[in-house]
């Protein structure tokens, strides 16, 4: 068995979901040289976080934040941890919800995502900044 591990700083942006499949691809010159094995993609945030869905239709993404936006709301007067910003406590319970690593197989020196799977930065922050990313992957 081998491992190899990749640390990645993603560009900072703004709040909402975002495609970072071909980002992180990019950074992997080692996921080729694994026949099988598993592929741990790790965001080292509390304000963020990762998930596997849809990478062709943009409104997805669009409908992801929509929905967590409602159903975790900023401003709630009941929130105790409020001095970051309105939108830190919130962001903390979707970085939990959604969680903050992915799991993806290797095959044949691939990520074995499904044709419509894509990795998405969860981006909960107005402000996130830069988001710094650890990915390991191990295998034969």
């Amino acid at each position: 068995m081998r491992i190899a591990q990749k640390s990645i700083r993603l560009r900072a942006r703004r709040r909402g979901f975002h495609l970072i499949t071909e980002e992180i691809l990019s950074e992997l010159s080692d996921v080729g040289t694994f026949r099988m094995g598993m592929c741990q993609v790790f965001i080292q945030h509390t304000s963020a976080s990762l998930t596997i869905n849809e990478n062709a239709d943009p409104t997805v993404r669009m409908d992801f934040e929509m929905y967590f936006s409602k159903s975790v709301p900023e401003n709630d007067p009941e929130y105790q941890h409020d001095y970051e910003g309105s939108d830190d406590m919130p962001a903390h319970l979707k970085s939990s919800i959604l969680g903050s690593s992915v799991m993806i197989p290797v095959r044949n020196g691939r990520l074995a995502l499904g044709m419509w799977q894509g990795i998405y930065l969860c981006e909960h922050r107005d402000q996130g900044g830069a988001r710094n990313i650890v990915v390991t992957i191990w295998g034969e």
